[in-house]
């Protein structure tokens, strides 16, 4: 992942060799050994080239194509990012392959069966363990560039709502009567702000794309809807140094997969909520408007460099506010409650069939914890760092849970996100399972009786009562009458 969030990072370095720089610069060289390319755009070379970082390792031949690109940029008129660009650029950090050299390859007919039976013995098993069906109607197997194309409206939503916040301050800035004279340049600022985006998460979805192991690796459903995926390739990696055959490996992240599953389609409210946290929080990010005076003040059309550095700085940071610390909260605690749930209902099943089970969960919660690919990609993209703690929390939460009220108790609290722990509930599990629990089961009956006689119906998440204030769930005063 870049360490240079929204930037196109630092051009090349010219070799230290004199005259092997001057042949470079007369075209006759061809690269360095630096991997530096020519200056086709006459800016000069090295740190004064502001393109050579986005070009990367052109040469004379490639001319036509960084034409073409750079014309894309300046003339988007899209959304607040440049999605078309994310996507090649995400394809081309593909092609490129993983650090350890491992290239992108189609996925073959045997992997793609051993996939499928993965995941129909992780279904067998987990019926089992949850209350929940199913949830997977169809068990893909994925290369890197298919979860690419398949991911990426799920990044749009995630993204959108905070690359509009930065979008918007970009015309904001100026005086009222200043903003019509310079429209053009607001204009061209916008197309390179939604392009700039645009190369930085294709940049991060890229690699992202040589890590993760399946459709769920975040805690969000990033694929389409009942469709169990895994990444062979991804897959071999991991266990490559883990000591665990293979076969155990694939099937340990099956169970994984289509748990995420089970959960996502068949608690239906879910999907809506989550994401719906993470745009609630992009909301009260606050952009620093001096910091983008000062740019909007200097900016050069010659130099969009300014632009980078800016974002490159930090352009946007978290209101410290009462209302923001809670988006925060809710957005945490739910991505842990989910994360924790399949944790416990994955050992669950596995713990007494595969001898490799906790083994291979500590590998995955390390993962996690030492800020693997969901943890870098939110700090990234969006500005939020998670906390893994939470993690373990909520996953001895949902065991304690099963204990104490069996499956079927445990799973029912999906139902409703009135229902759900709160952040003070993970810090005292035992008090919020040994809590005395109010039946709603006539409550229910009684709703579809009023409803018109259709049956029983899930309590309504608006309703005043089952909320704290602003419609947050989980006060300590209206725990227990939440049934909690």
């Amino acid at each position: 992942m870049s360490d240079t969030p929204f930037g196109f990072g630092l051009p090349p370095e010219e070799p230290e060799n004199g005259d092997e720089g001057k042949k470079k610069n007369r075209g006759e060289g061809g690269q360095g050994s630096g991997g530096s390319p020519a200056d086709p755009f006459g800016f000069g070379s090295g740190g004064d080239n502001p393109f050579a970082a986005m070009f990367g390792s052109l040469n004379p031949n490639d001319l036509g194509a960084a034409f073409q690109q750079l014309g894309q940029m300046l003339s988007y008129e899209g959304g607040p990012v440049n999605w078309d660009m994310a996507k090649q650029i995400a394809r081309q950090t593909v092609s490129q392959g993983t650090p350890d050299g491992t290239k992108d390859a189609s996925v073959g007919p045997v992997e793609r069966t051993a996939v499928e039976e993965a995941v129909r013995l992780a279904d067998l098993w987990l019926d089992g363990a949850t209350s929940l069906p199913s949830g997977a109607s169809t068990a893909v197997a994925w290369s890197r560039a298919e979860w690419v194309e398949a991911t990426l409206p799920a990044w749009q939503q995630l993204v959108d709502p905070v690359a509009e916040r930065v979008g918007l301050a970009m015309g904001d800035v100026l005086p009222e009567e200043m903003q019509a004279m310079a429209g053009p340049l607001i204009g061209m600022m916008r197309s390179m702000g939604g392009a700039m985006f645009g190369q930085q998460i294709g940049q991060a979805v890229g690699v992202l794309a040589g890590e993760v192991v399946g459709s769920t690796d975040i805690g969000l459903p990033l694929g389409p809807a009942g469709k169990a995926a895994l990444l062979p390739l991804n897959i071999d990696a991991l266990g490559k140094d883990l000591g665990v055959p293979r076969e155990e490996v694939r099937l340990y992240l099956a169970l994984r997969e289509a748990a995420h599953q089970r959960l996502f389609a068949h608690v239906p409210w879910l999907r809506s909520h989550l994401f719906g946290a993470v745009e609630g929080y992009a909301r009260g990010i606050k952009v620093d408007t001096t910091k983008l005076e000062d740019v909007v003040g200097q900016f050069d059309p010659t130099h969009p460099e300014q632009l980078q550095e800016a974002l490159q700085q930090g352009m946007f940071q978290p209101e410290d506010t009462p209302e923001q610390k809670a988006a925060l909260a809710r957005l945490e605690t739910a991505l842990a409650l989910v994360e924790g749930w399949v944790d416990a209902v994955v050992h669950e099943a596995a713990s007494s069939r595969l001898t490799s089970a906790s083994a291979l969960r500590e590998t995955l919660r390390r993962r996690r914890a030492s800020g693997g690919p969901a943890e870098q990609t939110f700090a990234t993209l969006i500005g939020l760092q998670l906390r893994p703690r939470r993690l373990r929390d909520a996953a001895r939460l949902w065991a304690s849970l099963t204990d104490a009220r069996g499956m079927d108790g445990r799973d029912a609290l999906w139902e409703h996100p009135d229902m759900l722990p709160t952040a003070t509930d993970l810090d005292d599990p035992d008090g919020f399972v040994h809590r005395e629990q109010l039946d709603f089961s006539e409550l229910d009956k009684m709703l579809g009786e009023a409803a018109g006689g259709k049956g029983s119906t899930k309590l309504d998440k608006d309703r005043p009562e089952d909320s704290g204030p602003s419609g947050t769930p989980g006060t300590d005063e209206d725990e227990d009458d939440t049934g909690k």
